[in-house]
């Protein structure tokens, strides 16, 4: 078996037009069109792969960032922490992982984390 790239990420949601408000119009991410399953959902596009939001419509366990989450290379880890200040989207301080990349926390309106991530160079 050869594993070529990450294809997509599902992720439950419990309200799923906030989701699609948060991943869409937030964060940005394009809308893409779904297949007409028979449970409610939303696809987004994220670069090459793609983000599968399932409307579960009742609340989620918590969890950590450690134990799950996404991760997003992004090219200034200052640039994203300015751009989710100036639109009040609470998120941990920017921290340093031990091989040096830069890395910054959210979680989405489900308690889902998203990491930020910068590898290349110093913040």
């Amino acid at each position: 078996m050869t594993l070529i790239e990450l294809n997509h990420a599902a992720l439950p949601v419990t309200d799923l037009d906030r989701s699609i408000h948060f991943y869409g119009e937030l964060l940005g991410l394009p809308r893409l069109v779904r297949p007409a399953f028979s449970f409610p959902g939303a696809w987004f596009a994220l670069g090459q792969q793609e983000l599968h939001l399932i409307a579960r419509g009742r609340s989620l366990t918590t969890s950590t960032e450690a134990d799950q989450h996404l991760a997003l290379r992004v090219p200034d880890i200052q640039a994203v922490r300015q751009w989710l200040n100036e639109r009040h989207i609470a998120h941990q301080p920017i921290k340093q992982r031990p091989d040096g990349a830069w890395q910054l926390f959210l979680q989405d309106p489900d308690g889902h984390w998203l990491e930020f991530t910068q590898i290349d160079s110093k913040p």
